[in-house]
């Protein structure tokens, strides 16, 4: 099971959050958004994401591992090297995951550095006990304001990475005081607990 820290492609739905003025939580998560200020763009979010499935089967000689979600839908994951005590695994083991993020979006400041950095630790289980990672990081990234359109009240805004994405911006937001080449700062800290735990 390898575990990577949410890249920006995976932020976009929260990050489309912050921008619009929709604040309802996808089914199942726990959101909480607040507007940075009244008539400005951008916002500060809190995720929760939780998910427990049960071991159904191990193949300890390709170390793969089918799971169960509560709701019976399985998959079969691959345990890299990575993994330590994979031996302690067991069918009918509980694998539980949360993951919490902290996403801050607003418009930065002229003068202001621009931020592309990231910065992560990892914390496992210790030896002969069951798998576990605690994994946290925090990653900022500058996107720059691609194209504004006043009528749809969309903004579209062009990531390091080369893509862009048009957000629905919220109806308090003055799109006439906005300008294309001004730059967003959207800096994510996330949380990733990784549990294993007997029936």
């Amino acid at each position: 099971m390898k575990i990577q820290m949410l890249g920006i492609a995976a932020l976009l739905p929260v990050v489309v959050l912050a921008f619009s003025s929709c604040s309802t939580a996808p089914e199942g998560k726990d959101v909480q958004l607040t507007p940075v200020k009244a008539g400005e763009p951008g916002g500060v979010m809190d995720a929760t994401y939780k998910e427990t499935a049960t071991i159904k089967d191990i193949n300890k000689a390709t170390r793969e591992i089918t799971l169960a979600t509560k709701e019976g839908a399985e998959t079969t994951v691959t345990a890299g090297p990575d993994v330590a005590n994979f031996d302690q695994l067991a069918v009918g083991d509980r694998i539980k995951t949360t993951l919490t993020v902290h996403l801050a979006v607003s418009m930065r400041k002229p003068g202001e550095p621009a931020g592309n950095d990231v910065a992560a630790s990892m914390e496992t289980a210790p030896p002969g006990a069951k798998p576990g990672v605690k994994l946290a990081g925090t990653m900022e990234v500058t996107a720059t304001v691609e194209a504004i359109d006043l009528n749809n009240r969309t903004a579209t805004l062009r990531f390091p990475d080369g893509t862009s994405k048009t957000f629905e911006v919220r109806k308090d937001v003055d799109l006439t005081r906005r300008s294309v080449g001004e730059e967003v700062m959207i800096r994510a800290t996330q949380a990733l607990a990784i549990s294993v735990e007997a029936p």
